[in-house]
């Protein structure tokens, strides 16, 4: 964990770290709207989510789409990067605050954009937003997943098409193939390419709107039933844990 406040220049540094996004939600102090007005006219054609103060006088949260966070001072003179550690307790206040952000509502995932897979009983519940081009993805199925019981998976296809060019094709044949399940079954596990048609009606466009929305920019990404977010091919170890987890 890095226990230091990285200070950047603001020049030029800024539009490589936040995404851009959604409606901003504020409290209504007058300090508050005030650091978001100011940032938003520094940053143009950024918007935050909110503007929190920090135990720090004068330093001040911002919150931007893509569960970015950023600390500023009122006149927006400086911004800073990194983890806020209260020593006493050895708490990263971004990493709680992240942890806030991460919260997805389970019931609000449009499970009719994936399909699913139940294993077992199906009592705990898994999203993963994947590519079926990202070795990554391959991983957490062929290992990470391997094993793992009880559990309805829904997989919402999720193609990063600036890093693997042919992936939309493939995540337009695997959802327009007569079993889904099968066809991203065979692939992910044996490498056999789907074979059929990609010209059919396909969630992936809503589903790429989605992740952005919840702030998902890479894959896997998993969505547990408890509405907590984790990047990354888990191990089975802590998949485990994260399903039980209430």
């Amino acid at each position: 964990m890095n226990k230091t406040l990285i200070r950047l220049a603001l020049a030029g540094i800024l539009p490589a770290l936040l995404s851009c996004g959604a409606n901003a939600d504020n409290s209504g102090n007058a300090t508050l709207v005030a650091v978001k007005k100011a940032f938003e006219q520094r940053f143009a054609d950024r918007q935050v989510l909110a503007v929190r103060a920090t135990p720090l006088k004068g330093i001040y949260e911002v919150d931007v789409q893509g569960n970015q966070i950023v600390y500023v001072d009122q006149k927006l003179s400086y911004l800073f990067v990194g983890d806020l550690i209260d020593v006493k307790s050895g708490q990263s206040l971004t990493e709680a605050r992240q942890a806030e952000l991460n919260h997805v509502a389970w019931d609000s995932l449009p499970f009719a954009d994936a399909f699913k897979e139940v294993r077992g009983n199906g009592a705990r519940k898994l999203a993963v937003f994947t590519d079926p081009d990202c070795p990554y993805c391959k991983q957490l199925e062929q290992e990470g997943l391997k094993g793992v019981d009880n559990v309805t998976i829904y997989t919402f296809l999720f193609p990063l098409t600036q890093l693997h060019p042919d992936a939309m094709h493939k995540a337009k044949q695997i959802w327009c193939s007569a079993d889904r399940l099968k066809t991203w079954r065979t692939w992910m596990d044996t490498g056999v390419k789907p074979a059929g048609s990609d010209a059919c009606d396909t969630p992936i466009e809503r589903n790429l709107a989605l992740g952005e929305k919840l702030g998902v920019t890479g894959t896997p990404a998993l969505v547990f039933g408890n509405g907590r977010l984790v990047a990354g091919a888990l191990g089975k170890a802590q998949l485990e844990q994260l399903l039980d987890a209430k």
